[in-house]
C-alpha cells in the first residue's frame, strides 16, 4: 500500500447538524465506517473526532483542544447524552457511535481489507496486553507497528516520522485528551496515516485493566455512572460536575431555541410592525 496524501478528506456525509456551538456528522456507526473505508480507497486524509458530554463542557474553556476537534474531518456523537440533546434542540442524530466501538469495527475493516495499522499510547505493559488482545480478536491484522503514549514536549515530530516509516494505514491513539487530540492536529496528517482516530481509554478496555459498562447502562446513558462507580474518587465528583454543567447547556439552548421561535411567530404576524404583512393604506 502507498503511504496517506496531508489531502483533507473530501468524502462528504449524509448531513451534519449544528448544536451546542459545534458541528456533528449525522451518522450511523455503518455509515462512519463506509467513510473511512472510502477515505483508505482514495488515500485521503481522515481525522475522526469524537465528543461526548464531558467534552463538550471542556471545550467551552479549552479553546486549543476546541480547535483539534472541530477542524476533524468526521465528528461523531460518542456519547448518549449529545443525541439525547440533538433531539431536544430539533437536530437528531441518528445514533451514538462510541469511540470503541469505532474502533474496533476499523479493526475488523483493516483485517478484511488487508489495511495495517499502528498503534500509539498507554503504558508498555498495557500496549503489550493490548497487542495480544488485538491479534487474538483479529489474527489477520497487520500490525505496522506500536509505541507508548509516554514521550516528552518536542518528541512528537520524531513519533510521527516513526509512525511515516511504518507505512500504516490507519493510526489509534490510546491517550488521553486533550493529548490525543492535539498530536492528531499538529501531527496526523504528517504521520502519513490516512485515517487517524483518538480513541482514548479504548487500549485499557481491550487490555482488561478497565471493565466497559454492560449494554444496559450504554443504551441509558448511565455508562459514565458504571465508570465512576469504577473509580469514585477519581470520576465521581468531575462526572457530576461536568454532567450536571452540560444538562445546564442544554436546557439554556432549548430556552432560547424556544424563545426565538416564539419571537419569529410574533414577528410573523400581520399587521404588525416589521411583520411584512398587509398593513392599512393611509
Amino acid at each position: 500500500m502507498t503511504t496517506a496524501t496531508s489531502d483533507r478528506s473530501n468524502i462528504e456525509g449524509p448531513r451534519s447538524c449544528q448544536m451546542l456551538g459545534l458541528r456533528f456528522d449525522a451518522l450511523t456507526m455503518a455509515q462512519a465506517v463506509q467513510r473511512c473505508a472510502a477515505a483508505l480507497e482514495t488515500e485521503a486524509y481522515l481525522q475522526i473526532g469524537v465528543i461526548n458530554a464531558a467534552k463538550v463542557v471542556t471545550m467551552r474553556r479549552d479553546r486549543e483542544l476546541k480547535r483539534a476537534v472541530t477542524e476533524c474531518d468526521m465528528i461523531l456523537a460518542d456519547g448518549q447524552a449529545v443525541v439525547w440533546a440533538s433531539r431536544m434542540l430539533g437536530t437528531p442524530l441518528p445514533e451514538r457511535v462510541a469511540g470503541i466501538d469505532l474502533f474496533t469495527e476499523l479493526l475488523a475493516e483493516a483485517a478484511r481489507l488487508g489495511y495495517s495499522v499502528y498503534f500509539l499510547g498507554a503504558r508498555p505493559e498495557i500496549l503489550d496486553r493490548m497487542l495480544g488482545e488485538v491479534r487474538s480478536r483479529f489474527p489477520d491484522l497487520r500490525i505496522a507497528g506500536a509505541r507508548d503514549g509516554y514521550f516528552g514536549p518536542g518528541e512528537e515530530a520524531d513519533v510521527a516520522r516513526d509512525i511515516r516509516a511504518s507505512a500504516a494505514s490507519l493510526l489509534f491513539l490510546g491517550m488521553p485528551s486533550p493529548k490525543k487530540e492535539l498530536f492528531l492536529s499538529q501531527h496526523g496528517a504528517s504521520s502519513g496515516a490516512r485515517v487517524v482516530h483518538g480513541v482514548g481509554g479504548s487500549f485499557d478496555v481491550l487490555a482488561g485493566l478497565t471493565k466497559r459498562a454492560p449494554l444496559w447502562y450504554q443504551r441509558h446513558g448511565l455508562e459514565w455512572f458504571y465508570r465512576a462507580r469504577q473509580e469514585p474518587l477519581r470520576l465521581g465528583r468531575r462526572y457530576l460536575r461536568t454532567n450536571f454543567a452540560f444538562m445546564l447547556m442544554v436546557a439554556r439552548e432549548v430556552l432560547a431555541t424556544r424563545r426565538h421561535g416564539q419571537r419569529g411567530e410574533l414577528g410573523a404576524q400581520p399587521g404588525q410592525p416589521g411583520s411584512g404583512g398587509n398593513r392599512p393604506r393611509g
